[in-house]
């Protein structure tokens, strides 16, 4: 019998979106997405929010509807050169602070400046995160190995449209393709080039084969993936989790609903 795992409706591919800071230029990205049905995690810093160029806390829940909003730390320092009683408060006080704008809970993150340690990414679990986002480009479309060291597909300055291309050519359905990709909204504005994040969303919005989900999205079905119960003769399978999971079973697909078991033969 051939099992392999799919995303949500049976799909092989994903798109995820991660944006930082929460700056003004945030609000046309938003409209960007939101036109082409593409879904994105912003991660925000609680101290900035009404400042400058920064939006405001009161639109932060109509603002990122549909969306996921993530931590950031509060003020935005070099983490991995602070004690960790001020790392606890820099990224605990976020989330609270975060959650009181969204009324969810925040369980992601992006390191500020990419600053990270072994102490700070095992402390990330006792303080309520699921993920963290560092910086850098992986140039594939592979899952994560270590969820608090995610490294995206690429930052949207290198090669998007050259991945965006490649990603909708994909037509395998013997591996799950992640296409992550990162930035700020700013850079478009600083770099004059808003064509480019639309053109990408043209290119990889509204297809059918493309699972389109935030960063905690995805985690979550990798998790409810890692603990579906299969028989040790394969002939069935159970999920425990709140999530369906979809399978491909010798080529056909299959939804496992929350809490079922299904036959597989």
């Amino acid at each position: 019998m051939q099992i392999t795992y799919c995303f949500p409706g049976g799909r092989f591919k994903a798109l995820t979106m991660s944006y930082d800071d929460g700056r003004a230029a945030d609000r046309r990205l938003v409209e960007i997405f939101n036109q082409y049905g593409i879904k994105g995690t912003f991660h925000l810093n609680a101290g900035t929010l009404g400042k400058n160029d920064f939006i405001s806390a009161d639109e932060v829940k109509t603002l990122y509807a549909g969306h996921e909003v993530a931590a950031h730390s509060v003020n935005h320092p070099w983490i991995a050169l602070c004690p960790k009683e001020q790392i606890v408060q820099e990224l605990f006080m976020d989330r609270m602070r975060l959650e009181e704008l969204v009324g969810y809970p925040v369980r992601g993150l992006s390191y500020p400046f990419g600053s990270h340690s072994q102490q700070i990414r095992e402390l990330l679990p006792h303080l309520g995160f699921a993920y963290s986002r560092i910086v850098g480009d992986s140039h594939h479309f592979g899952l994560p190995e270590d969820l608090f060291q995610w490294k995206s597909t690429c930052h949207h300055n290198h090669r998007l449209l050259e991945h965006g291309e490649n990603f909708v050519k994909l037509r395998s359905q013997l591996n799950l393709a992640l296409f992550y990709v990162w930035g700020h909204s700013f850079e478009f504005d600083h770099d004059q080039n808003w064509d480019l994040i639309v053109d990408f969303c043209k290119l990889v919005g509204g297809r059918d084969d493309i699972w389109y989900a935030t960063n905690i999205e995805i985690v979550d079905y990798l998790h409810a993936v890692e603990q579906l119960r299969f028989g040790a003769s394969l002939q069935f399978v159970a999920n425990p989790t709140a999530l369906s999971v979809w399978l491909r079973v010798n080529g056909q697909i299959i939804e496992v609903k929350s809490g079922e078991q299904v036959q597989l033969a």
